[in-house]
Parts: C-alpha cells; sequence; structure tokens
C-alpha cells in the first residue's frame, strides 16, 4: 500500500461529529471519524477533575475549542489513507481557517511525507469540504471574564523542568497539565511545589482501529502533537479560568532536519507555528486565553546549562520516547534523544554525573555512531526527534572532549576528534 493507491481508493475522511458530557471524575470528550469503506474511529480525550474547579461545559467557547481541538485529532486518523477531502459534518470553516489547516496539516506532516515518500504540494495534499446548513459555532462575543495565572503542560523533560523553575514563585495561581500521567512527569510537578490539586492529568486513547491498521501497513508516521497540546491546553486554560498557557519551546526547534528543505520534525514547536496560533486563536478561539513559549528565547544550550543547577530533578527527568514505553520510564540509552540530551547537558555536569542520571556512558555507544554523525551535522539528516542544532550540537561535544581531556576520549568523541575538530 502506498499514498498514490490509497488516496485513489479511499477518496474522503468524514469529521461526523463530537460529544462531550462529564460525570464526577471528569470531562470527557469524544470524537468520530469515519474512512468510508474502511474503518470508523472513536478517539477520546478525559479530562481529570480532582478538586479543581470548572466552567460548565454548557458554553459556546468550549463547544469551538472542542471542534477544532478535533481538527487537529483528525490528522492521527486521516494520514494512514491520506484521502484527498477531509467532510466535516459538525461544523464550519471560512476560507481562511482552511486554509490555516491545510498549512498546518502540510507542514506538520514533513517528516511523515519524507519517511512515507510522498511528494505532493501543499495545496493539493488536503481539501476540508463544510457541511454549509451547519452554522459556524464561532463565538461573535470575546469572553469577559477575568482571566489569571498559568497552565504550564509538563512532560517530563529538562524544558519543562527549567519554565516550572521560572513561574515557581506564581504557582499557588497555576496548574500543571499533564497528558498521559507518567511517573517522571508528576513528580517533576511535585518536586517544583504543585500538589495533586494543582496537577491536571489529561488521558488521550487512541482508537484501536488505527492500531490495527498500522499493523497491517496502511500509512503511518509522526503527527505534530505539540499542534493537538496547544488546542488542548488552550481548551482547560479557559476551563480553569486561566489567563496563559507556559510553553517550554526553545529557540532551536525552528531548524529543519533535511537540508535544503522545510521539513521540521518539531514544526509545531516552532515559532512559525507559535505565532499561526496566537493569531488563529485571536480571530476564531476568542477566549481571551494567551498562548506563548516562555522558553523562546533560549537556546537548547541555554536550557541545559540552567536545567544542571536544579540537582533535585537530575534522577527523576525523562525525555526517551522508546523507554517511555516501559514501566518505569527509562532511558533507553539507543536512540537519538538519549544521545542528544547527553551530548547537550555534558559542558556543565561533570562525566560521572551524566553516567549516574543515564546508567551509562553513552559516548562509548558504538552503535550509535551513524546518529551521532547526524547530530553534529555530517550525515544526510537530523535525526528525527526533538532535538538541538548542529551549532549547538558541535559546541557541546568539543566541551565535551574538553573535559574529558584529548588523550582519555571515549568513542563517539574520539571518532569526533579525528574527523570533525578544527
Amino acid at each position: 500500500m502506498n499514498f498514490e493507491s490509497l488516496r485513489q481508493k479511499y477518496k474522503k475522511f468524514i469529521y461526523k461529529d463530537f460529544k462531550i458530557t462529564e460525570d464526577k471524575e471528569s470531562i470527557n470528550i469524544t470524537y468520530y471519524f469515519e474512512i468510508p469503506g474502511l474503518t470508523k474511529f472513536e478517539p477520546n480525550i478525559q479530562i481529570m477533575k480532582k478538586n479543581i474547579k470548572y466552567k460548565s461545559i454548557d458554553n459556546e467557547y468550549i463547544r469551538n475549542i472542542v471542534f477544532n481541538l478535533g481538527m487537529i485529532e483528525v490528522i492521527s486518523y486521516w494520514k494512514c489513507v491520506c484521502s484527498e477531502n477531509v467532510i466535516i459534518e459538525c461544523g464550519n470553516l471560512n476560507g481562511e481557517q482552511k486554509q490555516w489547516f491545510k498549512k498546518l496539516y502540510y507542514n506538520g506532516t514533513g517528516e511523515f511525507r519524507y519517511i512515507n515518500n510522498i511528494h505532493i504540494e501543499q495545496e493539493k495534499f488536503v481539501n476540508f469540504v463544510t457541511n454549509k446548513e451547519v452554522e459556524s459555532i464561532v463565538p461573535e462575543i470575546p469572553s469577559t471574564d477575568i482571566l489569571s495565572g498559568y497552565i504550564i503542560p509538563v512532560g517530563g523533560g529538562k524544558d519543562s523542568v527549567v519554565t516550572l523553575e521560572k513561574l515557581k514563585e506564581e504557582k499557588r495561581n497555576n496548574y500543571c497539565l499533564t497528558v498521559g500521567g507518567k511517573e517522571p512527569v508528576l513528580e517533576c510537578c511535585k518536586i517544583a511545589g504543585y500538589n495533586d490539586n494543582q496537577i491536571i492529568e489529561v488521558k488521550r486513547t487512541i482508537d484501536a482501529n488505527l492500531l490495527e491498521l498500522n499493523k497491517e501497513g496502511y500509512l503511518n508516521g509522526h503527527t505534530p502533537f505539540s499542534s493537538v497540546l496547544a488546542f488542548l491546553s488552550y481548551l482547560i486554560a479557559y476551563l480553569t479560568n486561566k489567563k496563559y498557557v507556559a510553553l517550554s519551546n526553545e529557540s532551536s526547534a525552528n531548524e529543519s532536519n533535511v537540508k535544503g528543505e522545510n521539513i521540521n520534525h518539531q514544526y509545531s514547536k516552532s515559532i512559525e507555528f507559535e505565532e499561526d496560533f496566537k493569531e488563529y486563536a485571536e480571530k476564531y478561539l476568542k477566549a481571551g486565553v494567551e498562548y506563548f513559549s516562555i522558553l523562546r528565547p533560549y537556546s537548547e544550550l541555554q536550557i541545559a546549562e540552567m536545567f544542571s543547577e536544579y540537582k533535585q530533578y537530575h534522577k527523576i527527568f525523562k525525555s526517551c520516547n522508546v523507554g517511555s514505553k516501559t514501566i518505569p520510564w527509562k532511558w533507553c540509552c539507543n536512540c537519538p534523544k538519549c544521545l542528544f540530551v547527553y551530548i547537550i547537558l555534558s559542558p556543565f555536569l561533570k562525566p560521572e554525573e551524566l553516567i549516574e542520571i543515564f546508567g551509562e556512558n553513552i559516548f562509548e555507544k558504538e552503535g550509535l555512531l551513524e546518529t551521532f554523525i547526524g547530530l553534529c551535522g555530517y550525515g544526510k539528516i537530523k535525526p528525527f526527534e526533538c532535538v538541538g542544532t548542529f551549532e549547538e550540537v558541535n559546541y557541546a561535544v568539543n566541551k565535551a572532549i574538553e573535559q574529558y581531556g584529548e588523550s582519555n576520549l571515549p568513542y563517539l568523541l574520539k571518532y569526533y576528534k579525528d574527523n570533525y575538530k578544527i
């Protein structure tokens, strides 16, 4: 199965409806998608209530944000066949909105298109067809509520830890937001001083039918999760009367993974998406919430230096996607993310401190040579992961070589010295 054959066979993907309900435990959002002739999907999002005060869900602002969030959730399911037309039966979009989503679908799936050898221009990639008989649910009048405080999405890595520390003095009026509720993420929130009733846990359930299609060889690949997080955190900020969503995306997220092409694994973490989302929210969500990244002025190197001072998190934080699939969450020490984090921290932590965090010296891993070369910018592509720029990696590697001393270098650093170091 390939892009052309699947697209020809399954010409329509239908965004049929969404439902918002609540019980004592949670606010529940269910979406209803269909690929005619293939399958149906019912993905679900649960926002756990705990003792947090929420607005009523019977609200035009909430329905509007949830509808738009569904436009992003569609991507994960639509991508398995890449239907030319997405039929939207439960809401309406004007021409500008359709173009906004066209851009996100295209740039947000850059890695997916690259891996699946899909060559198509943005305008032809997807077409949105809305039901003209369905009245638009975009609110006409902005909310007049007085909003205050922050929603802080926390992923468990060094970046969100730095954000937690930067906003620590204001924590009484803030909520942490976690998706998936993994123990290291929750522990990072608690170390920063947040109690259970200040941590909003979200459970996002992928429909099992999609997992089956993935096994059968339908198209699969990376989707822009951070854009899901944008709409989701905006929704939760409105539900809880918070003024700001404070992301932890840094300046390094703007670099392409493929030289000479605009293919960025981190597109939905980029400043381009951030500015696009803010403009879209102001025009079409209208709930008065402000979305921004508090770490945007900083590079990965600067964030790593700040994080190196927060020793209380060093044994807790995790950002390895491979290891996140295990219980407990571990550093796998064999993937691009583990190697990158090891590299970027190496100018600021002693070798023995890094080994204590990761459990081994990743610079000794001969099997990571190709990944290492890619991170340094000497390969065909930069690994498709949330990693820093080539310039930052090379700077950090040179600093690590200085720390070890040139006569006692582990494998990867010796390879770099022998082949690249100026």
